[in-house]
């Protein structure tokens, strides 16, 4: 009778993949980005355990939006006090912050609680083709499509 196998933090292998965002439609790279983080393209993906592999991306701030998104999408944070709504467009949040995009879209893909935040811990998202991450030996991956 075989066992079946289930992964935990001491026998879980993990890789560093660079993912280059220059016109990829936000959802497409998001739901491939958020597959690589929580380790569902692995045989011994296990649900309960942080098996998902590290994930850099750059050039974040040429991601694509289809339709009319740029204008219409809005991003909203709050201060805390009363009136203090804070809401832009996916175009305003392109300009000043395009690494946000990606990363709230990417966070609402993962599981939520403190599995899901390990994670997300393993996304780093970069304006520009420069990562800091070289030491890490990171392979290329070429998003399908």
């Amino acid at each position: 009778m075989s066992k079946s196998f289930m992964a935990n933090a001491q026998n879980v292998e993990r890789k560093w993949y660079v993912v280059d965002a220059t016109n990829l439609v936000l959802g497409r790279i998001s739901t491939e980005v958020a597959t690589l983080l929580r380790g569902k393209h692995k045989p011994t993906f296990t649900p309960h355990v942080d098996c998902g592999d590290y994930v850099i991306i750059v050039n974040s701030e040429k991601v694509a939006l289809t339709g009319d998104k740029l204008n219409k999408k809005m991003y909203y944070r709050h201060s805390g006090y009363p009136g203090g709504l804070k809401s832009r467009t996916a175009k305003v949040m392109l300009e000043v912050q395009p690494q946000k995009v990606l990363e709230k879209s990417i966070r609402g893909m993962l599981p939520k609680g403190s599995l899901g935040d390990d994670m997300y811990r393993k996304l780093y998202v970069y304006v520009g083709p420069e990562h800091p991450h070289q030491a890490q030996k990171p392979e290329v991956y070429n998003l399908k499509g």
